[in-house]
């Protein structure tokens, strides 16, 4: 009868034998004789290391061996570690629906370019050339997309700004209508924008012009709304339409309305006043507080115990005058204008010696260089000057310095909220949150976001990417929140020395241990936000094929993330082994 051949198969036999156990390790084949499974014994493998007999008997059940060389090649290579963090951080946010309820190709380029902006900040032409390193533009769907359709959802995304910016308020002024307001400005390259103008230089760029613009953070730090203005504008007169939007684009009824003594001017609180559904909180002007101790309403004996209280003067009707005394501010301040005044005093000498040499004889002259010196420093009001033809003598001022000194660490806060609606310390810590709206401005402008250098020349371009840069940083700021275990940031700001919010915020035990051992508890470094994201471009998504097996379609490989990769995630709940290919297939080496 013909005996029909069936599968290879290595059999494993144990028999005992005199209370012993013998193993062997046969390569059988079965075949079928007439209705009968039969095996044949091929050969005893017993003799061959393990490893090898598990290759043997893996190879016949299917499982594919090749050489190591063979076994896997890598034809694509995109960073993905920090696209994935940023993108579920954006999409946990409710960022799509933020922007645009409706799905569509411009709400996927502003996704891209947003995401873009905390991944590496560059132009749009250098965007859409580098994207393509990352996974980006395939996991937001816009690999085709070119430098031209990213300034088309620009300026699809600056008509959507309004709306955008009212759903922002909903979110975060509603229940805490607290709006802190600040001004900042960036320099411009070109000369082509007509919002570009001369104006108060922060940037300290010579020739340069530049735009201006104002933002509203809520009392956390969350930026609600941004708008531009022109180089040239005060920042005193951007304050009206920042009223204007909180109340009638936003629809808040009352808010409250916190910007610096600059900003809120006497004139500006007048204004305010007539207006019904806003409260403010702003600060006095040096001069204006020599001029409560003047009259007698402010009384410096007042800090001999305490550091904060509350007065009124005639001249502030129907405010609330909180004067407070920072003693490490006022060390600072009498040790700042020591040195100034010292730096100032090196130069008058040297100008004493060349007047009295002869090299310095008209008046005229020796005003012109006195004035070079004394200004330099701001502190010329400190000194008295004698200038005449071949002479010149000043003396320190004692009386000014002593008038002056009597004075460091001591500011007044000033408000029209109610004592029901908010205590002295409440006001005293709502006015200095206004250095969140500060931080904000240092990340937009520093090396995390880069609003500037300012390329674009059409005026609504220039709106939409400061625009753009600002929901960069709503998006990062809740990063930082998700992450601040892992970075120098401290996971428990708030107290303040003594209890009292005018004396120097302190820093947890935590966030100090930190910043001394630049070490996590379990011995990991600590990162800062740009290296925490290098970091997480470390896990690497790899397009990789078999070569020696054509059958076998291509596959990707997420590299395995390290323990610190693996908790920010972890941090943001997302799994990004998850993300794996469908098509990748298990496969041994040798």
């Amino acid at each position: 009868m013909e005996k029909k051949l069936s599968g290879l198969y290595v059999a494993h036999i144990k028999r005992e034998y005199k209370d012993k156990v013998y193993e062997s390790h046969l390569l059988r084949r079965s075949y079928r004789d007439g209705k009968k499974v039969k095996q044949k014994t091929i050969a005893n493998i017993s003799p061959l290391p393990e490893d090898l007999r598990e290759i043997i008997s893996k190879s016949l059940k299917g499982e594919l061996f090749l050489p190591v060389s063979q076994a896997i090649e890598i034809t694509r290579s995109r960073t993905h570690g920090h696209v994935a963090a940023i993108k579920k951080a954006f999409e946990d946010l409710d960022m799509d629906s933020l922007i645009s309820p409706v799905p569509s190709r411009e709400r996927d380029l502003v996704k891209a370019m947003i995401i873009s902006r905390i991944i590496k900040p560059q132009t749009k032409l250098a965007t859409t050339r580098s994207w393509h390193e990352s996974t980006l533009a395939e996991m937001t769907g816009i690999e085709d997309a070119d430098e031209d359709e990213l300034y088309e959802a620009m300026d699809w995304l600056l008509k959507k700004q309004p709306l955008i910016e009212a759903k922002l308020a909903e979110r975060h002024l509603k229940k805490n209508p607290l709006a802190l307001y600040d001004v900042s400005s960036s320099y411009y390259e070109g000369s082509c924008c007509s919002l570009a103008g001369y104006g108060y230089n922060r940037d300290r760029k010579k020739g340069k012009c530049q735009i201006v613009y104002g933002l509203i953070v809520d009392s956390s730090g969350r930026p609600v709304s941004v708008q531009v203005y022109e180089g040239s504008k005060s920042d005193t007169k951007t304050v009206d339409d920042q009223l204007k939007k909180l109340k009638e684009q936003f629809g808040l009824e009352h808010f409250v309305f916190a910007g610096d003594r600059a900003m809120i001017t006497q004139a500006r609180v007048e204004k305010l006043k007539s207006l019904k559904g806003i409260d403010w909180i702003s600060a006095l002007r040096s001069s204006q507080v020599k001029k409560l101790v003047e009259s007698g309403n402010l009384q410096l004996s007042l800090f001999d115990e305490i550091n904060l209280a509350e007065i009124t003067s005639e001249n502030y009707p129907g405010e609330r005058l909180i004067v407070c005394k920072n003693p490490y501010l006022a060390q600072e301040r009498a040790k700042n204008r020591a040195q100034l005044i010292d730096k100032t005093e090196e130069a008058l000498i040297l100008l004493t010696k060349r007047v009295a040499s002869g090299r310095l004889k008209q008046e005229a002259k020796i005003g012109q260089a006195l004035g070079k010196v004394a200004n330099k420093y701001k502190v010329s009001k400190h000194f008295k000057f004698s200038v005449a033809r071949e002479r010149f003598s000043y003396s320190r001022n004692k009386e000014n310095i002593e008038r002056e000194a009597s004075l460091d660490g001591i500011y007044v806060i000033r408000t029209s909220v109610p004592q029901n609606k908010l205590s002295s310390e409440d006001v005293v810590s709502s006015y200095k949150r206004l250095s969140l709206a500060e931080r904000a401005f240092r990340t937009l402008k520093g090396m995390d976001l880069k609003i500037r250098p300012i390329h674009h020349r059409i005026d609504d371009r220039v709106r939409a990417h400061i625009f753009i840069c600002m929901l960069a940083y709503y998006l990062e700021w809740h990063l930082r929140k998700a992450w601040a275990s892992l970075l120098f940031d401290d996971e428990y700001p708030g107290s303040h020395q003594k209890g009292s919010p005018v004396l120097t915020a302190l820093r947890s035990e935590s966030a100090i241990n930190k910043a001394n051992t630049k070490k996590l508890p379990d011995g990991s470094p600590v990162h800062s936000f740009n290296t925490l994201i290098s970091s997480l471009a470390m896990v690497v998504l790899n397009d990789a094929r078999i070569p020696a097996i054509a059958k076998i379609p291509s596959f990707t490989i997420i590299t395995t993330p390290n323990p610190v990769q693996k908790k920010a995630f972890d941090l943001l709940g997302l799994d990004i082994m998850a993300k794996k290919s469908s098509r990748q297939k298990d496969f041994k080496t040798t």
